[in-house]
This record gives structure tokens, C-alpha cells and sequence, in this order.
């Protein structure tokens, strides 16, 4: 966006960097970095860590003391004007003397929504927005995703051979892709706020769907969604074992028994299968920003066909497994290539084992 200084993009790209460090630990709030200058000069940094904890405006005041006074904020998101679990941060730079506000997005959240920026402009702070707006977008894409449409981002990820299967014939799949990715897998669990996968892997697999982190890294641990709507899911797998929290959706037509630890939702069936939007309403009045998809094709592909595929995270292993192998996505019957699915590129990355991570978000 024109208007902004070299200065200004270089506190901006710090503030954007502060706030990846909650990305495991924010949810359900947005992940927002704060950088306190004046001109080329840093006096305070801060990101929010937790919900409940001090924002990250509030830590940057915190190290920037007097200094703040006749400074410039730069902050990856509008700063709020009301009362949560911690007082206003609108009010907090009023005080500190703050001259000058540069924000990448105005917040959504109703709460704030423009109420912080007025607050900030009637107290003669100067306030502009949009400086690396895209970034910001991209990085709190599950945060902006609930607050705007009332459902939670949906993030699909599978493994797969350089001829696209995702297993043999039998379903045999372990392992396609090596450790690297395999552990890179548990960085996006950790992201996200709850992994989601359907009866049909719950039974064939029995997985845990836990993020498993390195010793010494946190996350705040993703709520486990299963989709059953025949009420067939045993009690002694892995996903019932209390390990996470644990919801199951499941057919409003049944009154399945999961036991006392384990929360369960109903929702109308369509075509014989489970209302998927309805699936994500439920999640994200639970304050679900990401979910990550971990299933098979069956249930890939109706999320596809529903338009509900935000986010397509692919690893791709340099082996190949035959035309009887398992496909990506089922149901899929277009009748022309004006009606096939776009997506955009968004990163790639090498494991040196020769595996590749393929990020595509769909095409708006």
C-alpha cells in the first residue's frame, strides 16, 4: 500500500514476526505482535502469548516505560476499545502518549470493528491501516474466517505419491512420507484448534490426533472433532481416551452414548450424510478458528464439493503407488473444465529426505 515509509514496512515485517511466536498458544484470540519507534528507533516490542494474558500492546508500553510518549505503534491488528480479560489497549496508548497508530487490519470481531481506531482518533492519535494487510490476513486466516462468516477456516491435509494416492487398494498408508514431514504435521495440529477427521479413519486407524511438539514447545492442545452419524464410534479408541478434548457430531436422529468425557452435537443429515456448515456453526460458536482436516477421501471430497475447503495442505513423497491406489478427493465428477476447483499457490517447502510441503489456499 502506497504511503507508507521503508521504516514504517520494517516495523510492521517485526510486529508480523512477534506474533507468529503465539501461534500455538493464542486460540481462540488472534495472534497480534506490537512494535513501539520512534522513526527508526525500537523502544518496545510485544506479542500476545495466551487469552487472558496481556496484549501485546500492553507488553510493548511495558518495556517502551516513557519512552512511548510522541511514539509510533505499530500493530498487526486493530487494538481493542473494550473490557475482555484485559483492559482496553485503544485506551493504554492514549495514556502512554502514543502519537501515532499503524495497524495491518482493522479487527472484525464485533466488539472492536472500528471502535479502537475511533477511540485512538478521538483522542488525537493519528491512525492509519493496511501496511502489510495481506500478511496479517494469512496469518490470522482462522480468526478473520469466524469472525466473518461464522465458521471456523478448514484446513485439509493429506499425503500423498507423485501420482496423487493417498494409499494402496487396501488402505495401507504408513508411511508414505518420512519423519520430517510427518513431524511437521504436528506444527499444524498445534496451529490449529481442532483436528477433524470422520468415523470411517476413526475405525480403520484408531489415530489420537494430538499435536506432539518437541520437549520445551507449547501449544494449547486442538479440541478432536469426529463426524459420526451412525453413533458407531467405540468407546476404547484412542479418541475417546481423554487424552484432548474430545467432540463428536453426530445425526439428530440418534442419541449415541460417548460417555462423560466426551461432548456430543447434532446436526441435520443432507443427502444421508451430516450438514457439514452446520458442523463448522457448532465448532465456531466453541471458538474454533482453524480446523484441520485429517480423514480419508470420502469425507475430503464432500467438504470439496460443499465449497468448504479453505486451505489444502499436501505432502508429497517421491514414490509411486499404482493406478489401483487410493485418490485424493471422491465424488469428484465435473463435466467440463470450467467447473473444476482452483486453488493459489501459497508456499512450498523441501524436507531433505526428498518429501515436499505443498501449501494452496482456494481461489476467492
Amino acid at each position: 500500500m502506497t504511503g507508507f515509509s521503508d521504516i514504517d514496512h520494517r516495523h510492521m515485517a517485526e510486529a508480523l514476526l512477534l506474533a507468529e511466536q503465539g501461534a500455538f498458544t493464542t486460540k481462540p484470540n488472534p495472534m497480534v505482535g506490537c512494535v513501539i519507534a520512534h522513526g527508526p528507533a525500537v523502544v518496545g516490542r510485544g506479542w500476545h502469548a495466551r487469552a487472558g494474558e496481556p496484549h501485546a500492546e500492553a507488553l510493548a508500553l511495558r518495556e517502551a516505560g516513557g519512552r512511548a510518549s510522541g511514539a509510533t505503534a505499530y500493530v498487526t491488528l486493530e487494538p481493542c476499545a473494550h473490557f475482555g480479560r484485559t483492559p482496553p489497549c485503544a485506551d493504554a496508548l492514549v495514556a502512554a502518549g502514543v502519537t501515532r497508530v499503524v495497524a495491518a487490519l482493522k479487527d472484525p470481531f464485533h466488539a472492536v470493528s472500528g471502535r479502537g481506531f475511533t477511540a485512538l482518533q478521538a483522542a488525537g492519535i493519528a491512525v492509519e491501516h493496511g501496511l502489510m494487510a495481506t500478511e496479517a490476513e494469512w496469518m490470522n486466516r482462522g480468526f478473520l474466517m469466524r469472525a466473518r462468516q461464522g465458521r471456523p477456516w478448514v484446513r485439509v491435509k493429506m499425503a500423498m505419491s507423485l501420482d496423487g494416492r493417498t494409499a494402496l487398494a487396501s488402505g495401507e498408508s504408513k508411511w508414505i512420507t518420512g519423519e520430517a514431514a510427518r513431524a511437521d504435521v504436528q506444527r499444524y495440529r498445534a496451529r490449529a484448534s481442532a483436528v477433524l477427521t470422520g468415523l470411517g479413519t476413526a475405525l480403520a486407524d484408531n489415530p489420537r490426533l494430538t499435536a506432539r511438539l518437541p520437549e520445551g514447545e507449547a501449544c494449547v492442545p486442538p479440541m478432536r472433532v469426529v463426524l459420526d452419524h451412525h453413533g458407531a464410534l467405540p468407546k476404547d479408541g484412542h479418541l475417546l481416551d481423554g487424552e484432548a478434548p474430545t467432540v463428536v457430531a453426530h445425526a439428530d436422529d440418534i442419541i449415541p452414548d460417548y460417555g462423560p468425557t466426551v461432548e456430543g452435537f447434532a446436526v441435520r443429515r443432507i443427502d444421508g450424510h451430516l450438514d457439514l456448515l452446520a458442523v463448522l456453526a457448532q465448532l465456531a460458536t466453541r471458538q474454533i478458528n482453524e480446523v484441520q482436516v485429517e480423514a480419508g477421501a470420502t469425507l475430503a471430497g464432500a467438504l470439496l464439493r460443499a465449497g468448504l475447503v479453505d486451505e489444502l495442505l499436501l505432502y508429497v513423497a517421491p514414490v509411486v503407488l499404482g493406478d489401483r491406489g487410493r485418490a485424493l478427493f471422491a465424488g469428484i465428477e465435473l463435466a467440463s473444465m470450467e467447473d473444476r476447483f482452483g486453488f493459489e499457490r501459497m508456499g512450498v517447502h523441501a524436507f531433505d529426505d526428498g518429501d515436499l510441503r505443498l501449501t494452496y489456499r482456494r481461489n476467492t
